[in-house]
Order: C-alpha cells, then sequence, then structure tokens
C-alpha cells in the first residue's frame, strides 16, 4: 500500500461535510479557504446537489488535486436540508463540521476548535467568533455572540437559544457521535432552530473568542427567501405543495420539534420539566396578535404591507 494509500484510508480526527448546489461563483474560494487549515488530519466530503453550472466539473477538480477530497454527487435536487444531511453517515472523523460553499475560513479555524475539545472534554460543540462579509469577501460587520450555550444547566441553555437570535453554531465543530444521536435537519421553518435545540441539550457548547469565520451575504444566498413557503421548498422540494404541506402544520411542526428535541435530550426530568416550561413561555410570546398577523401577511395569507419578523 502506498503512503498516499494509507493515508485516505485511515480514520481522519474531521470531516468537513460541504453541501453545495450551484456554487459556481464562490466555491473554489472557499474550498482554497478549507484546504489550507494547519490541522490538516481532515477529510473534505463534497455533496453536490445535482447542480447544472460548473460545480460538479470544479468537484472533479479539486478531488483530482488533493486526496483528502471525497464527492457524492445526488441525480436529483433533494434539497438543501437532505443534503445537509446526507453528508453525517459518510464521515469517518471523530469531529464533524459543516462548510457553506460561499462563506470564508481563517487557517487556524480547526486548530483552535480542536485545541478547546482538549480543554474541555463535556463540550459537544465548538465554535468561533464570526464577520459577515459582502460578495467580494469585504468585511460588512462582526456578529456578537448572543448566546449562554456554556451554562451547565440545559434550561438555561434552551432559553438563551429560543429567545436571542443566535450565532452561527451550526457551522461550529461538532462531536459526530453526538450528532448522530439528534434527529436530523428537517424542512419546516426554523428547522435549524430545534435541531440546534436538540444539540444544546446534548451537552455545553465552547467558544473560540477570534474571529475565524466569514458568512457571506449575497443576493443569491438560500436564506434570503422572502416567503415561508419559498423558504421551506428550498430545504426540501416536497415542500412546495401547499395542500400536502399547508403551513399552518409546518408551524405545528416546528414547535413540536422543540419539544421532541426535549423529550429525547439525555437530561434529568426535572430539567426536561424546566425546558418544556421555557418552550411554552416562548410560544405565548409568539403568539401575540400583532406577530401572528405579521407572520400571515409576509406569506400572502392576509392582506397588508409585508413585515419580516
Amino acid at each position: 500500500m502506498s503512503e498516499q494509500d494509507h493515508r485516505v484510508r485511515r480514520q481522519p480526527t474531521v470531516t468537513i461535510g460541504l453541501p453545495v448546489f450551484n456554487g459556481e461563483n464562490y466555491l473554489e474560494e472557499s474550498l482554497n479557504h478549507l484546504l489550507i487549515q494547519t490541522f490538516d488530519d481532515f477529510e473534505l466530503v463534497i455533496s453536490d446537489n445535482a447542480s447544472t453550472d460548473r460545480t460538479p466539473e470544479i468537484c472533479r477538480a479539486y478531488a483530482e488535486r488533493d486526496h483528502r477530497i471525497r464527492v457524492v454527487r445526488q441525480p436529483v435536487n433533494v434539497g438543501a436540508g437532505p443534503n445537509h444531511n446526507l453528508l453525517v453517515p459518510l464521515a469517518r472523523g471523530r469531529f464533524f463540521k459543516w462548510a457553506s460553499h460561499d462563506d470564508l475560513y481563517e487557517p487556524q479555524l480547526l486548530e483552535r476548535c480542536l485545541a478547546v475539545f482538549e480543554a474541555h472534554p463535556d463540550a459537544v460543540l465548538v465554535n468561533v467568533w464570526d464577520a459577515v462579509i459582502d460578495a467580494k469577501g469585504d468585511i460588512i460587520s462582526q456578529v456578537d455572540y448572543p448566546l449562554d450555550s456554556a451554562n451547565p444547566r440545559p434550561h438555561r441553555r434552551l432559553r438563551s437559544l429560543l429567545h436571542a437570535d443566535g450565532g452561527n453554531d451550526f457551522y461550529g465543530v461538532i462531536r459526530t457521535d453526538v450528532l448522530r444521536k439528534v434527529r436530523p435537519h428537517d424542512s419546516y421553518p426554523h428547522a435549524d432552530r430545534t435541531f440546534m435545540a436538540a444539540l444544546t441539550l446534548a451537552g455545553p457548547w465552547c467558544q473560540v473568542p477570534e474571529v475565524l469565520y466569514y458568512r457571506r451575504e449575497h443576493p443569491h444566498r438560500a436564506t434570503r427567501s422572502n416567503t415561508t413557503r419559498r423558504w421551506v421548498a428550498t430545504l426540501d422540494p416536497r415542500r412546495a405543495n401547499r395542500w400536502r404541506h399547508p403551513l399552518l402544520l409546518l408551524y405545528v411542526e416546528y414547535v413540536m420539534g422543540f419539544v421532541t428535541a426535549v423529550w429525547r435530550a439525555p437530561i434529568p426530568l426535572g430539567e426536561k420539566i424546566l425546558c418544556l416550561r421555557e418552550i411554552a413561555t416562548w410560544l405565548g410570546a409568539r403568539l401575540q396578535p400583532s406577530r401572528v398577523r405579521q407572520l400571515l401577511v409576509r406569506d400572502g395569507i392576509l392582506p397588508g404591507e409585508s413585515t419580516s419578523l
């Protein structure tokens, strides 16, 4: 067996999972940033979601040049949610990190996160501070981290996640064994929040207090969908059918996603009761008539000027 074959087959420490659909504009720049990480014991698994632009060609070219890269291609567009989920079973690393094809990363990101894991063996996720960049890569703003995600009490961590806009912990480094125990990312509105709720209930998160991640804002970003229907259809094309997936049912799924996360969490019964109380308090605030009307107007169910929530 050659040295290269041995390195390919050896289990890496980290798996970076990169889902992409029609990402030719920024994919090469993102790959270049990921491949110069100072901690290089990782594999990069790319899931191409049936792209119709130059994405497959770019992926093949990079895989031919770097043995750490594996590429899988979906035969049809399965949606952003399933395309993220498909990467987790493919991971061979003890740690897992999702990466976005249009974002950028400092070379020390993995190294800094893994050092924190060594210092905090109870942490299930380690993330870095981030900034927002524009389409050209210029920094627009730095994002303050608002969550109490390191609190030892699960219900306090959940309270923070429910009431704050949140950071970008979805793109943190996660223990793979913990990630595989939570329910996969779903495709109802704000499914990322219920997914992260399950992870925050699994254990505390730590932060590296350095800006090492740059989230790119541009007109074609998937999160720019201006209605709930378009949003969930991006996550899963099957959600585009308004008769099979009415909006009311989608929001019920969203709330129940938090409840399910609590029910399945590896925490004491007393903490589960406190978590359910936090959900009830949060839901009561969200069901104020003015907020509900804004939501219905935004999605075209009621007439009026659309206002984002």
